[in-house]
């Protein structure tokens, strides 16, 4: 089993496909007008509107699908300090700015539009360079 994706619904597809072009320097693929997917080497982000839930069965207008806020988006990168200079003023909503976690990345966290969490990290301790040596 492979993991496919991370798919994020909004009523905006066309603006939040151009908040993570932007942040993620990939161009997005539009099979259809509902449903945007952004392809990386080790993942793929999917966008798809939220009158795409009806063909899963869920009820987009339901008050809780609204509050599914506990997931946050994580994409390793090169130079975290280099990301942040080229995005710190297009993100409106940081977090948290370049900060060296207990665990050996360094890491900084924003809110896409829709209040999403999402992390841009680099390991930089030996062990953790290590532990995700192998990963992706």
């Amino acid at each position: 089993m492979n993991f496919a994706s991370v798919r994020i619904i909004t009523d905006d597809v066309d603006g939040l496909v151009a908040f993570y072009e932007h942040v993620l320097g990939v161009p997005a693929e539009r099979p259809a007008p509902v449903f945007a997917e952004l392809v990386l080497p080790s993942c793929t982000l999917a966008i798809g509107h939220t009158q795409t839930t009806v063909l899963f069965g869920v009820d987009a207008t339901n008050a809780t699908w609204a509050l599914n806020h506990p997931v946050i988006l994580e994409f390793r990168v090169a130079d975290i300090e280099a990301e942040y200079e080229r995005l710190k003023t297009y993100i409106h909503d940081w977090v948290q700015q370049p900060t060296t976690m207990p665990w050996g990345n360094r890491s900084m966290l924003f809110r896409d539009p829709e209040g999403n969490m999402v992390n841009f990290f680099q390991p930089i301790t030996n062990e953790a360079i290590q532990r995700l040596s192998e990963r992706y």
